[in-house]
């Protein structure tokens, strides 16, 4: 018998080992195949950067149709829920109470400056006590006001806009879609737990049940040993990853673009760095509570 027949007999007869302790102590595919699946759940519907149902106060001093007409479509968005005041120092009251997070103030010219002089000016009251969600509010209303001046144009109407018309343009998640970034970090952060965890304890398991004394005085050499504790959980790793990634795919309608085959290989890498890393911790801490 070769020493490389013999080295492959060690290594089969060690896997064999941690597949039936896989077996006899279910947590671990608990923790590789239902946790990537739950913490996806909890974090894709739990968090989210999108807000809706903005509360805003909106000052329409004007009662024309073409503001009855832009006030509508702040009525009509699912991202605002407006709030009809009499004055501007109303609407402040209330952005300074909490009661609202903006203000739409649209003045008693509006209708006479669109149709003199081409441009309605509508002032917007943002309170930036957080920047991201008043960015957001910002963004939500200058789409609001955009769609009021597509249909003026769509009916032949006088169109509302500044001679000079910026049109950004994201070519990555063109929707800003939050779910589209927090989806695929939520990944990355599952899966670095998932494989930590899934390591940190089976060597310190060998320790406390009093087995790794056996295991040291038999022919098995280090990277054996090392080998036989990695396999069996990388690929529990990799199922939970493509679970994970078919998750988020299909329930939360993140698109896949770019190689399949290039992002199994990307996580493999990574998956085996986060099992190293467990691997230390247990070696290093020899008990299952601490590690």
């Amino acid at each position: 018998m070769t020493p490389f027949t013999a080295s492959l007999m060690r290594i089969r007869g060690l896997l064999n080992k941690e597949i039936l302790q896989i077996i006899r102590d279910p947590s671990s595919i608990l923790l590789a195949i239902v946790m990537p699946v739950v913490l996806l759940f909890l974090f894709g519907y739990g968090v989210s950067l999108n807000p809706t149902q903005v509360p805003v106060a909106i000052v329409a001093t004007d009662h024309s149709a073409p503001a009855r007409q832009l006030v509508a479509r702040f009525q009509l968005s699912p991202y605002f829920d407006p709030i009809l005041v009499d004055s501007l120092q109303q609407a402040k009251t209330m952005v300074q109470q909490g009661l609202v997070d903006g203000i739409i103030h649209l003045n008693g010219s509006f209708s006479k400056d669109m149709l003199d002089a081409n441009q309605a000016p509508v002032q917007i009251i943002v309170n930036g006590i957080d920047a991201n969600r008043a960015r957001l509010i910002q963004g939500y209303a200058m789409g609001a006001m955009q769609q009021w001046n597509a249909i003026r144009q769509n009916l032949g109407e006088t169109e509302a806009s500044p001679p000079v018309v910026v049109q950004p343009r994201i070519w990555f998640n063109e929707s800003s879609e939050s779910r589209y970034f927090l989806v695929p970090g939520l990944i990355v952060l599952i899966m670095t737990l998932i494989g930590t965890l899934l390591t940190a304890l089976v060597i310190a398991r060998e320790w406390e049940r009093g087995t790794m004394e056996a295991i040291l005085v038999t022919p098995v050499r280090v990277g054996e040993l090392l080998l036989a504790k990695t396999l069996p959980y990388f690929g529990l790793g990799m199922l939970g990853m493509g679970m994970a990634v078919t998750g988020g795919a299909w329930i939360f309608d993140v698109p896949l673009r770019g190689s399949p085959a290039l992002l199994v290989l990307l996580s493999a890498i990574f998956l085996l760095a986060a099992l190293g890393f467990g691997l230390a911790i247990s070696a290093a801490v020899r008990v299952q509570f601490v590690a």
